[in-house]
Protein backbone atom coordinates (compact mmCIF):
# COMPACT_ATOMS: atom_id res chain seq x y z
CA UNK A 1 0.00 0.00 0.00
CA UNK A 2 1.45 3.34 -0.54
CA UNK A 3 1.70 6.19 1.49
CA UNK A 4 -0.90 8.56 -0.03
CA UNK A 5 -3.59 4.85 0.43
CA UNK A 6 -2.70 4.92 3.56
CA UNK A 7 -2.94 8.41 4.23
CA UNK A 8 -6.48 8.20 3.32
CA UNK A 9 -7.18 4.53 4.95
CA UNK A 10 -6.46 6.38 8.38
CA UNK A 11 -7.96 9.77 7.62
CA UNK A 12 -9.51 11.14 10.84
CA UNK A 13 -12.60 12.52 10.96
CA UNK A 14 -12.92 16.10 12.23
CA UNK A 15 -14.32 14.95 15.37
CA UNK A 16 -11.46 12.58 15.89
CA UNK A 17 -9.07 15.77 15.18
CA UNK A 18 -10.60 17.56 17.91
CA UNK A 19 -10.18 14.86 20.46
CA UNK A 20 -6.75 14.20 19.86
CA UNK A 21 -6.76 18.04 19.89
CA UNK A 22 -8.01 18.14 23.41
CA UNK A 23 -5.78 14.89 24.87
CA UNK A 24 -2.88 17.03 23.26
CA UNK A 25 -3.91 20.07 25.13
CA UNK A 26 -4.20 18.13 28.59
CA UNK A 27 -0.71 16.47 27.87
CA UNK A 28 0.67 19.99 27.78
CA UNK A 29 -1.47 21.12 30.37
CA UNK A 30 0.08 18.28 32.70
CA UNK A 31 3.44 18.92 31.50
CA UNK A 32 3.39 22.18 33.00
CA UNK A 33 2.48 21.17 36.22
CA UNK A 34 4.69 21.45 38.93
CA UNK A 35 3.69 17.84 40.22
CA UNK A 36 5.87 18.39 43.48
CA UNK A 37 3.52 21.61 44.72
CA UNK A 38 -0.02 19.83 43.98
CA UNK A 39 -1.73 18.37 46.58
CA UNK A 40 -2.86 14.51 47.05
CA UNK A 41 -6.15 15.20 44.83
CA UNK A 42 -4.87 17.34 42.68
CA UNK A 43 -2.49 14.42 41.73
CA UNK A 44 -5.85 12.13 41.31
CA UNK A 45 -7.61 14.61 39.59
CA UNK A 46 -4.37 14.64 37.18
CA UNK A 47 -3.58 10.95 36.51
CA UNK A 48 -7.62 10.48 36.21
CA UNK A 49 -7.63 12.86 32.91
CA UNK A 50 -4.70 12.07 31.63
CA UNK A 51 -6.23 8.37 31.81
CA UNK A 52 -9.53 9.14 30.26
CA UNK A 53 -7.46 10.90 27.57
CA UNK A 54 -5.60 7.85 26.94
CA UNK A 55 -8.64 5.47 26.69
CA UNK A 56 -10.14 8.24 24.47
CA UNK A 57 -6.58 8.22 21.75
CA UNK A 58 -6.92 4.16 22.36
CA UNK A 59 -10.66 4.04 20.88
CA UNK A 60 -9.88 6.41 18.27
CA UNK A 61 -6.98 4.18 17.30
CA UNK A 62 -9.22 1.09 17.85
CA UNK A 63 -12.28 3.21 15.44
CA UNK A 64 -9.94 3.59 12.33
CA UNK A 65 -7.96 0.45 12.34
CA UNK A 66 -11.15 -1.34 12.34
CA UNK A 67 -12.51 0.01 8.96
Amino acid sequence: MSDEQDHHRYALTDGQRARIDYARRDLDSARAEDLAQLPTAGLILLVERMRRRLDDTLQIIDDITAE
